[in-house]
């Protein structure tokens, strides 16, 4: 299927009296368009995050990216610099779980504001700190479809604390996929294996990839860990995913 034409804006949500400013692409044709939520990773809503929210547009959907960063540093985007990480993660230790699903559920009702999304197929994908987020969104009623890329620490803590965001399985309401690179130091296989066995455990409907010689990052070719191989077959299961469970 062709690429369709697409239109980009940031947009301001309005969260109490914090406005979350947001990058939103998506088609310029007339239709009705499921919605989905790209989460960022510790580097704000960059370049990778842009990109990746304007490919799942030219797919055929209403990609919103909120910037989960809004409390701690408006308007924060970097590189891949081992101070951009370090200025990264400080920004993650100040967030928590409630904060993030509060605005990943306002970034759903801007899109089902908006007469050209379908009010009931959202989905949502993330990266890094974005994948341990999506994970949690993956427990907010409207979401039907999630694709988790390398989430650090879903089995042994949650954002901000309190119990491991893996005890929060149960909740999950539709479908996910959670990709790895078996070469993650910050994600060890046992760790793969318990999300992997909760999964199975509470029946959600899941697929869990791992991906041979991929380190961390390996889906974002701004990145030394990109890995074209392991990037082009997830691109593929994030279609299929959101195709199945959103498009049809």
């Amino acid at each position: 299927m062709a690429e369709q034409a697409i239109n980009t804006t940031t947009v301001n949500l309005s969260q109490a009296d914090l406005p979350i400013a947001a990058y939103l692409a998506q088609p310029e044709a007339f239709g009705a368009y499921p919605g989905v939520v790209v989460l960022q990773e510790i580097f704000g809503v960059n370049i990778h995050i842009r990109e990746v929210t304007e490919r799942i547009a030219k797919l055929g959907y209403v990609a919103i990216a909120p910037a989960l960063f809004q409390r701690q540093a408006p308007g924060f985007e970097t590189d891949y610099t081992p101070q951009s990480i370090e200025t990264g993660r400080g920004y993650a230790m100040q967030t928590t779980a409630a904060e993030l699903l509060s605005d990943i559920q306002l970034a759903i009702n801007y899109l089902k504001s908006l007469p050209q999304v379908k009010k009931d197929r959202f989905g949502c994908i993330g990266f890094c700190f974005g994948g341990h987020a999506a994970y949690l969104a993956a427990t907010l009623a409207d979401i039907k479809a999630t694709a988790s890329f390398y989430g650090a620490g879903i089995p042994t803590r949650t954002i901000g604390g309190g119990d491991p965001t893996i005890t929060r399985t149960p909740e999950i309401k539709g479908t996910i996929y959670a990709f790895f690179g078996t070469e993650d130091h910050s994600i060890p296989p046992e760790q793969v294996d318990e999300i992997a066995a909760a999964l199975e455990k509470y029946n959600i409907p899941h697929r869990v990839f791992r991906y041979d010689g991929s380190d961390h990052g390996f889906f974002c070719d701004h990145r030394a860990s990109y890995n074209p191989r392991a990037a082009s077959d997830a691109w593929e299961q994030v279609k299929q995913l959101f195709s199945s469970a959103l498009a049809t």
